[in-house]
């Protein structure tokens, strides 16, 4: 195809194909452990490690990796704090860091190169990205091998994994962490505005499907598949932003599968 003589879009989907093996499984747990937001709060926060980057004059991946981690761990904090009111914690973090990223962007000479961080962009890909992104990838599912008994008791009762003497802090501090990185590294191409969307959709169309633990992740894998390199393909064909594409045609699957399960239940 005419698509894969240019190299930017040959690491795309490489890239793309990373993030389904990946995302799902990070998805899962944090829907399970009824912190879905907590990546809408990230992708926000990352806006200010890119600004951040663009006024020091480095590289923003850099500068977005430190940014998203470190509010990964204090937003882990707050969660302790506000234990009784999580979602305080969101509310903190995704207006304090949207106020620091303008705050950045308003010093920032260039503020419009921002923009492709926005909404994704191909070409800005690199390789240094493809190949953190499947290095991401094989940790996240070697982790998940390893440690899926133990991730599957914390994430649907913290309390009793806690009782049980499992380390439910380190493996929140970890997921906050891990989940902050895939959104650092994944937010060229899927821009700061729709990151958490390939997190959680797939995840979120699986369960309404499959009802064990290993068949959501599979299941969630296979559409997170098909949503990203599909809403690729579309974006490079129609020249519109990869970002907008993928969770579009995510929202499209959602929507297709509301209608099959809403026609089988009524025979």
């Amino acid at each position: 195809m005419a698509m894969f003589q240019y190299e930017f879009m040959i690491r795309a989907f490489i890239a793309c194909g990373a993030i389904a093996c990946f995302a799902p499984v990070l998805g899962l747990l944090l829907v399970l452990r009824k912190q879905s937001l907590m990546s809408d709060t990230l992708s926000h926060i990352s806006l200010a490690g890119v600004a951040l980057g663009f006024l020091l004059e480095i590289d923003p991946l850099l500068t977005t990796i430190g940014v998203v981690c470190v509010a990964a761990i204090l937003l882990e904090y707050l969660r302790k704090v506000y234990s009784h009111y999580s979602d305080i914690s969101i509310a903190m973090l995704m207006s304090g860091g949207m106020a620091l990223a303008l705050l950045l962007m308003s010093r920032v000479e260039s503020a419009n190169s921002i923009e492709s961080y926005l909404f994704g962009s191909i070409v800005t890909v690199s390789n240094l990205q493809v190949k953190l992104l499947i290095v991401l990838a094989i940790l996240v599912l070697l982790s998940y091998l390893v440690l899926k008994r133990i991730l599957y008791v914390d994430a649907f009762d913290e309390d009793i994994a806690y009782t049980s003497g499992l380390p439910t802090q380190l493996i929140s501090m970890s997921l906050s962490i891990v989940t902050g990185l895939a959104i650092a590294i994944m937010m060229p191409i899927a821009g700061t505005l729709l990151v958490s969307s390939i997190l959680i959709m797939p995840a979120a169309i699986a369960m309404r499907l499959m009802k064990s633990f290993n068949g959501v992740i599979l299941l969630a894998v296979g559409i997170s598949l098909i949503g990203m390199l599909g809403g690729l393909f579309l974006s490079y064909t129609f020249d519109t932003p990869p970002g907008a594409t993928i969770a579009a045609l995510f929202v499209g699957l959602f929507a297709l599968e509301s209608i099959g399960l809403s026609i089988m239940k009524s025979f």
